[in-house]
């Protein structure tokens, strides 16, 4: 119940604060164009509450808090009185039409830059770039990358935590060339690499097992720290405090070690050494299963507690001033925008899965957990997503904001508007493709939470 509450919370907040400042770009423009602005709205549906200021704009709340709108004086929307004509948006010049339908995704680059300056003011909490033991077949696997490698640079970029390396690695990846690593070892030798990108899969879910790269985790001892109740270890008679030992005579040597070999092995009967106090028990053990992304793996229902400061030595903080963060937050925002719209195109010929597609369900997850994080992972998830709603409506798309910037730059050019028949052929080409985007998302989130 609680998660639930934390993810409509984070859920309104995002939705609510990057709507309002996409439509205010809309509304703010469309005045300093000298057009009249009759609403403004956060959600569609039914109004909830509704202000009329003395400027005659209503401001509304409205049921449906799944986006917003302004609504101008326009013709072609009712009978506009002769004195009005001036005030009405489809009397400005096409130059300040595309500035009006413009603004909104611009706010939203500019909301996302001021979001990445105060994270980056703050400092970005994050592990260190440090690797595990590279799969066998992987990329990593036939470098020279061992367990305890530290990725220092990507190019020449300085990666200091494992967020810039994963964004660094995927969009090197798109570019299908090489990952050029500068790599310093446990002993403090610097040393650079290679890794070929030619034949890993561009999908972020199975690049980086593709490369193998993965983050380094200390060695967790086995020891029991919480049961659940009617889970295989619970009902084998395993105690909270327990040391696990060996399994079928195999040493473990850490919980890592222990949860792997389970999670291949479902509903399989395994043989458990373990310390309880002084003395050294036995205990047979019946795994069973369960489902995760689409496979089947084992589960043995207990849980360990690291000791606090097992991830000391692996935190990093990355910080800038408030003059550096400037440059910073703007180079951040330009390079999500680009990795958006690279990932769209790659969604499109199908190298990238279109369950990467969230819908609203999964936004309130993310936005819940985020929140639970603590201030900088939420301001951090929302400039991701005001970016991302940036970019998607500068498709162009019509009923989107790009397709209308379509229509205007067509109207540009040949010194008319299009058609009635022609923008009603767009609109209706639009509605199709934005419906089946939404049921595509919807059903992404859909198989997501049954999983």
């Amino acid at each position: 119940m609680l998660d639930f509450i934390w993810s409509l919370g984070g859920f309104i907040v995002t939705i609510g604060v990057l709507v309002a400042f996409h439509e205010f770009g809309h509304y703010w423009v469309a005045r300093r164009c000298g057009v009249r602005v009759l609403r403004f709205s956060i959600g569609f549906g039914k109004p909830l509450w509704t202000h009329r200021a003395k400027d005659g704009v209503e401001w509304v709340l409205s049921a449906v808090p799944l986006g917003g709108y302004v609504k101008m004086l326009d013709e072609r929307e009712g009978e506009v009185a002769p004195a009005d004509l001036p005030y009405a948006f489809t009397r400005a010049s096409v130059g300040r039409r595309i500035l009006i339908v413009a603004a909104g995704p611009l706010f939203n680059f500019a909301l996302a830059i001021a979001l990445y300056w105060a994270v980056f003011v703050v400092g970005v909490q994050g592990l260190k770039p440090v690797i595990a033991t590279p799969p066998a077949g992987s990329v990593a696997a036939h470098s020279d990358l061992v367990a305890g490698d530290q990725v220092t640079m990507v190019g020449d970029e300085a990666i200091p935590t494992w967020t810039e390396l994963r964004t660094e690695i995927i969009e090197r990846t798109l570019d299908r060339g090489a990952l050029p690593l500068t790599v310093k070892s446990a002993d403090g030798r610097l040393r650079t690499l290679s890794l070929p990108l030619s034949g890993v899969r561009l999908d972020p879910e199975f690049l980086f097992d593709d490369l193998g790269l993965q983050p380094f985790q200390p060695d967790i001892p086995a020891r029991i720290d919480s049961l659940l109740p009617g889970d295989p270890a619970q009902n084998a008679g395993f105690a909270r405090g327990d040391l696990l030992l060996s399994y079928n005579g195999t040493k473990i040597d850490s919980w890592q070690q222990w949860a792997l070999w389970v999670r291949a092995h479902p509903d399989e009967v395994v043989k458990l050494r373990l310390r309880r106090g002084d003395e050294e028990l036995e205990r047979t053990v019946i795994l069973t299963h369960a489902e995760e992304g689409g496979k089947t793996v084992g589960r043995f229902g207990a849980s360990v507690a690291p000791p606090g400061d097992l991830w000391h030595d692996l935190r990093a903080v990355s910080r800038s001033g408030p003059l550096a963060a400037i440059p910073r937050a703007v180079s951040e925002t330009w390079r999500m925008s680009s990795l958006t719209l690279r990932m769209l195109g790659r969604m499109v010929t199908g190298e990238v899965s279109v369950k990467n597609v969230s819908g609203p369900l999964q936004i309130a997850q993310v936005a819940g957990y985020t929140a639970q994080m603590g201030v900088v992972a939420f301001l951090s998830f929302m400039a991701v997503v005001s970016v991302s709603l940036g970019v998607l409506n500068l498709l162009p798309v019509p009923v989107l904001d790009g397709g209308h910037l379509l229509y205007y730059g067509v109207e540009a050019l040949k010194g008319s508007p299009l058609s009635e028949r022609a923008q009603e052929a767009g609109q209706r080409v639009g509605l199709t493709m934005l419906a089946l985007l939404m049921g595509l998302a919807f059903y992404n989130d859909i198989v997501r939470l049954l999983n």
